[in-house]
């Protein structure tokens, strides 16, 4: 990034001021930007964003090692998406296996985000504490184990306790894997990398989508594809067994010098003590993005099997080609924000999809479904595709695999009930259906639902911090120093020798 040397006013300290300055420089090209010097002497000054640059560029910069653990983590996050779209997409069949509602079956989809945020605080302070590797084997295979034991579990009940109990293992995989992901990747990649990275969601419904097209519309067919989810888990784990851990990890651990007994749990209390209102912001701006996708996906099929009177082949072609209009969108758009910024890329792609919701859920017909669906998520998984690598960038160095794996999983236990209210709603409410019948109003639940959460989001990422570009290679002696929240504008770095020759630190508000 090229320094004019144009001084710009400090960055903004406390909460309404800070709100204020973000709110500001969302309209300057410019970013403001502290500048730290080997002597921690620190200056507030104007930069030019980087210019777009060739993906197959940025690509071409990870080493090979950066990317065996970028498609590891990949690969850990799109199973992830896999297990809990196999109970998803066959909400229909499970239904009628179990002789409940389809809002009965919703329940397990609640309790299984209800329990992720426990299992990331668990997961996640474990790959801080203990390495990326280990952890991520753990949490694979035993993930593995859970589908099978949903597979044979023979009635509603012990299908539940299940549920629940993979949820807490579920909620252990994204941090992990975003942190091993995207902390060895070259900066000026990140943007690109955190868009395909978060399309490993993505690409586990799609994959289970296929799955659920594959096996048929039997209702007894909704085992097989857990056979498969199983399967794929465990496979991961193995896999990941076979690569060493993660450089970052180890060289922050060196830089960090040997801790006593106690003494991360010591930091943690400390990184929350001081940075709590970046831990609240990441929350809530999780729990609107949680509701985004939830809301907007969990009850799409469902939506065209019952209001649309698709069969489930169509539902299912459909389904995926929406999914995959997710996965362009998000790569494109995260790309994209390494140059627009994130706030930017995440505001526009949320008030493009508001704009669609007409079209996305007045179609009759599986070819109008499918584009309108394509479009849809282009835009919604398009914002989705820079939340990696800025939570990345907003997380302490220290805490860059709990940090971002708590503060998503928290959004997503607080946005839990969203596809029970969704089925709740529609099932109390009626419309006509594509057949002239008096049939669940889903289109119109979840597209008043989705068009007030991306309104959301887009105010709430206007007046939220921005850290794009953010050095990680910060060390994390020096960031647990801190005297300030960095919200606030003010790391104890400027009263503290930093031994790289010059750090900068990117703080678009």
């Amino acid at each position: 990034m090229s320094t004019f040397n144009e001084l710009a006013d400090p960055i903004a300290q406390g909460i309404w001021p800070t709100a204020k300055q973000s709110w500001s420089d969302l309209f300057k090209w410019k970013q403001r930007v502290v500048v730290y010097n080997e002597s921690g002497e620190t200056t507030t000054e104007w930069q030019t964003p980087p210019r777009l640059r060739n993906p197959f560029s940025l690509m071409a910069q990870l080493t090979a090692m950066n990317w065996v653990f970028f498609i590891v983590g990949l690969a850990a996050w799109t199973a992830d998406a896999f297990d809990f779209h196999a109970l998803s997409i066959q909400t229909v069949k499970l239904s009628k296996y179990y002789k409940v509602t389809k809002t009965d079956i919703s329940e397990a989809i609640t309790l299984t985000l209800l329990l992720r945020s426990v299992g990331a605080a668990m997961f996640g302070f474990a790959g801080d504490k203990y390495g990326r590797k280990w952890p991520m084997v753990a949490n694979m295979i035993i993930l593995g184990l859970l589908q099978i034991a949903t597979i044979y579990s023979t009635t509603f009940n012990q299908f539940l306790a299940v549920r629940s109990l993979f949820g807490l293992f579920m909620g252990g995989v994204y941090g992990n894997a975003v942190a091993m992901a995207l902390e060895n990747c070259p900066t000026d990649a990140r943007g690109l990398m955190s868009g395909i990275l978060q399309q490993g969601y993505s690409m586990g419904y799609v994959f289970a989508a296929c799955a659920n097209l594959g096996v048929g519309g039997a209702i007894e067919t909704w085992k097989t594809v857990f056979w498969i989810a199983a399967g794929l888990s465990i496979g991961v784990g193995l896999i990941r067994c076979c690569f060493p851990e993660s450089k970052q990890f180890l060289e922050n651990k060196k830089n960090g010098h040997k801790k006593a007994p106690g003494a991360f749990w010591q930091e943690t209390k400390l990184m929350l003590a001081r940075q709590w209102k970046m831990c609240v912001y990441c929350i809530i701006l999780m729990t609107w993005f949680n509701y985004y996708s939830h809301t907007s996906q969990d009850s799409y099929t469902t939506f065209m099997l019952t209001q649309k009177g698709l069969n489930n082949d169509g539902a299912s072609r459909a389904s995926i080609l929406m999914k995959t209009g997710a996965c362009v969108g998000g790569t494109i758009i995260g790309y994209l924000s390494q140059f627009v910024g994130r706030r930017r890329a995440i505001i526009v792609a949320a008030l493009i999809s508001a704009c669609l919701i007409p079209a996305w859920i007045l179609p009759q017909g599986e070819g109008s479904l499918s584009a309108s669906g394509f479009m849809m998520q282009f835009f919604v998984q398009g914002a989705w595709g820079v939340i990696p690598i800025h939570l990345n960038e907003l997380a302490p160095p220290a805490f860059r695999s709990s940090f971002p794996g708590i503060t998503y999983q928290l959004g997503n236990m607080i946005s839990s009930p969203s596809a029970q209210i969704v089925n709740a709603i529609a099932e109390s409410n009626f419309v006509t259906g594509a057949t002239g019948k008096r049939v669940e109003a889903y289109g119109p639940v979840m597209g008043i639902a989705t068009a007030i959460i991306a309104l959301g989001i887009a105010v709430t990422t206007a007046f939220g911090p921005e850290k794009r570009g953010r050095s990680f290679e910060i060390p994390v002696a020096v960031d647990m120093m801190q005297t300030k929240d960095i919200e606030e504008g003010r790391d104890s770095m400027d009263k503290h020798e930093v031994n790289e020759e010059r750090i900068e630190k990117t703080e678009t508000r």
